[in-house]
């Protein structure tokens, strides 16, 4: 049988080195599309000032905070969902390893991946309180205060339709863009470029906690990103690191909207709401429920492994 003229082109792997400058220039590329389209579309819709505000993070009205979700959804996370999925099936054409969505995996791990967020809270309080202690220049708390002012803002939930509105998107969209984004393609292409898992892993987590630009939160930041490298590596799937990033900013929000309303009785900003032993306790349960996932993890792994051998 003679090669027929219209067959496909094979596709010359990339290497990985080559594969990260490309991801970082797209992901650059796109969010200043998005913040383009977003400009355009705010000032269309509200005009010059309203812009302006944004622009300074001044939220001084309702125009002011919607614009603001404009710009949110155009300017960053619609980009950071929209690169990882177009260089997936694009670039490299491999979106089964680079974005990871196989529901193949125990899903006891789903259970375990929560316990961890609930567990770590106090650790993560205590490593939060230690960052906040960092001798670190005057202009990055009041660059850090500036952005808090304006996630307040739009953290403020009147109606439970809102709170619903800001779990859907700052709890699950979020957490898929990022997590495509950053456990997807960038760990896989740091995997494979170090040919290490944990350097690969760590080197996510810095990038991802610094893409986020909060000095001040920038270690627990770093943590929650090895908890989500680590989810994903071990399972070879990206939803429990999304459940986990899901269920982190998800409370997050509804804690916010249960204060707001008077439902509870708790001040978010309270960085001192446990003790020491508090803080030993989570830390060792958080360890060992890391271990159990991860050994459920190796165990479906040989199982498969055995089941492709027979």
């Amino acid at each position: 049988m003679t090669d027929s003229p219209y067959s496909p082109i094979p596709h010359k792997p990339i290497h990985p080195s080559l594969q990260f400058l490309i991801l970082l220039g797209l992901v650059i590329f796109v969010i200043i599309i998005g913040n383009i389209i977003a400009g355009a579309v705010i000032y269309a819709s509200f005009g010059m000032d309203t812009l302006t505000d944004v622009s300074r993070l001044n939220i001084t009205s309702e125009r002011t905070l919607n614009a603001m979700w404009m710009l949110q959804l155009l300017g960053t996370t619609l980009p950071l969902l929209v690169t990882p999925v177009f260089f997936s099936y694009i670039i490299v054409r491999e979106p089964d390893e680079y974005l990871k969505t196989t529901f193949h995996f125990p899903w006891t791990l789903i259970v375990i991946a929560f316990l961890v967020m609930i567990v770590s809270s106090p650790f993560m309080e205590f490593i939060g309180n230690f960052n906040q202690g960092l001798n670190l220049p005057q202009w990055m708390r009041d660059e850090e205060n500036t952005i808090e002012k304006a996630s307040n803002s739009m953290m403020q939930m009147k109606s439970l339709g809102t709170m619903l509105f800001n779990l859907a998107f700052i709890g699950f969209v979020t957490a898929v863009a990022e997590e495509f984004l950053f456990r997807g393609a960038l760990q896989t292409i740091l995997i494979r470029w170090f040919r290490n898992k944990h350097v690969a892993i760590w080197v996510t987590a810095i990038l991802f906690s610094a893409f986020h630009m909060e000095f001040f939160g920038f270690i627990p930041r770093l943590m929650l990103g090895l908890f989500f490298g680590y989810f994903t590596a071990w399972s070879g799937s990206i939803w429990p690191s999304i459940w986990a990033h899901f269920v982190n900013n998800g409370s997050i929000v509804v804690l916010n909207y249960l204060a707001q309303q008077k439902i509870i009785n708790l001040d978010l900003n309270d960085q001192h709401m446990f003790n020491t032993t508090f803080y030993i306790i989570s830390a060792v349960i958080t360890l060992f429920l890391l271990f159990v996932y991860q050994n459920m993890s190796n165990k479906r792994q040989i199982e498969d492994h055995g089941e492709e051998l027979g």
